[in-house]
């Protein structure tokens, strides 16, 4: 079941927390993320697991240029997935580093950059380019979920186990396996 946020067409993250960025100390805000239960269960259904064990997040919100805000840290997780051949649960755990940089909307630096072709220097080994955000708050909880979900193998696999143990079984591929196994290149 996903429920719409009234205010935008984006889904509402189970870890939201919304990070008043009005004022921020010269050091950072931060913030600490630890997702219950409930919390969890929505992790593992909005990301196909079979679940998350624990979801942490650790983040420094702190402002960035002149009116700009750099959200860093790490999200770590420990998540079951589904081998994608068994569909045996295989443990996992995440450890992602958080980066990113956000500009308010009606910032020059932001609208400059990104309509008038003007240049704003970025570190190559740094975060992407800035996103843009309106009003007061950065919603820093659907951001660490973000890079949680980059980090999940999209094709968990037990050890040992490899696409054609499933052939050897004598089971009939699944439409979705010969797919994947196109895909993969092994015929």
């Amino acid at each position: 079941m996903k429920h719409a946020d009234s205010q935008s067409p984006d889904r509402q993250s189970p870890v939201s927390f919304m990070a008043n960025v009005a004022r921020l100390p010269q050091k950072g805000l931060p913030v600490l993320i630890e997702a219950d239960a409930a919390q969890r269960a929505a992790l593992a259904g909005e990301h196909e697991l079979l679940s998350v064990e624990n979801y942490r997040a650790e983040l420094l919100v702190a402002p960035w240029k002149r009116n700009g805000v750099k959200v860093s840290g790490r999200v770590e997780a420990d998540i079951i997935q589904a081998c994608i051949v068994t569909l045996d649960p295989i443990e996992a755990h995440i450890e992602e580093a958080v980066d990113a940089l956000f500009l308010p909307e009606q910032s020059k630096l932001g609208r400059q950059g990104f309509e008038g072709g003007g240049e704003i220097m970025l570190d190559a080994e740094g975060p992407d380019s800035p996103e843009t955000f309106s009003g007061n708050s950065i919603d820093v909880g659907a951001l660490a979920e973000q890079f949680f979900g980059l980090a999940i193998d999209p094709y968990p696999r037990k050890q040992g186990v490899s696409m054609e143990a499933a052939d050897d079984a004598g089971t009939a591929e699944s439409e979705f396996q010969q797919k994947l196994r196109s895909l993969l290149g092994k015929s």
